[in-house]
């Protein structure tokens, strides 16, 4: 008797661990008893179609319930797996996924067009194109207004972390600074009237055109911006040195001109205010 028992409880066990075994075991021992269950019902009961459907919807309750039990352990580090490999997925992707955000920002917000020139960050340069992994800029260079022949491609995600500034009216029109530095041994303000009107001169032809433009970037921004007559400013640096500033509002491709013209009559009237210092003494 008791070998038995010890048999028993072994063959208990080994269904126990056998999962496979003891999920078949049940699902055998669950449709027995639904075959049970529905035999009696089409012997007794007048309302068969109902009450067998009921037992078939409870049957599978039963063994998804019973099913989920014995496989629990193995459900949840299935579960753990599934997660761990979505969150390596998203680390993963995770440049690819901000590039298709960035994608998303710009055609949701229209910071730019295609032609229109733009400043990311520390990158200048015409819009080319744009697609959901990139913008592509054509380089500009922001001091003499031309293009350097370089192209730029950033990705969308660098949209996201960094400001977009829409440098468009620059285009055609920019607010030009340069500044001239000589030592303190000449006083500019003696020639900085002639300075002026030489100034006014080189920007005689665009004049209208300026002002008209001017004022088309003050009504779409709605804001006051220095020019479009010339202005020039005297200051000192930080050394005591003279400085002269010079602030153009002018067709992008006459800036470097005009500061070219400015600069050489600039110079023309400090050395012969120079020349006349050293007479005098």
């Amino acid at each position: 008797m008791t070998e038995a028992f010890a048999f028993a409880t072994d063959i208990f066990h080994t269904l126990a661990d056998n999962k496979v075994v003891l999920t078949a075991s049940l699902i055998a021992l669950v449709l027995v008893i639904k075959i049970y269950i529905v035999s009696l019902i089409n012997k007794k009961s007048k309302n068969k179609r109902v009450k067998i459907n009921m037992v078939n919807n409870a049957v599978t309750v039963c063994i998804l319930i019973g099913i989920f039990n014995i496989w629990s352990v193995e459900f949840q580090k299935f579960a753990i797996s599934i997660a761990a490999f979505i969150v390596a997925i998203v680390i993963a992707t995770r440049e690819f996924i901000q590039c298709f955000i960035g994608f998303l920002y710009i055609l949701s917000s229209r910071p730019f067009r295609v032609g229109d020139w733009i400043q990311v960050g520390e990158c200048y340069g015409e819009v080319h194109s744009t697609d959901w992994a990139k913008l592509t800029l054509l380089e500009v260079d922001i001091d003499s207004y031309e293009y350097t022949g370089k192209t730029l491609y950033l990705p969308n995600s660098k949209l996201i972390t960094s400001s977009i500034k829409n440098l468009n009216f620059l285009k055609r029109y920019a607010m030009h600074h340069f500044t001239i530095t000589r030592d303190e041994s000449v006083n500019p303000f003696v020639f900085i009237d002639e300075l002026q009107e030489k100034a006014q001169e080189y920007c005689a032809d665009f004049r209208d055109v300026a002002i008209r433009y001017n004022q088309l970037i003050e009504s779409r921004l709605d804001v006051h911006i220095a020019g479009p007559e010339p202005h020039i400013q005297v200051a000192t640096s930080d050394i005591g040195a003279t400085q002269v500033i010079f602030t153009i509002f002018c067709p992008t491709e006459r800036a470097l001109e005009i500061e070219q013209n400015l600069t050489s009559d600039f110079m023309r009237f400090w050395f012969t205010q120079k020349a006349l210092v050293k007479e005098d003494k």
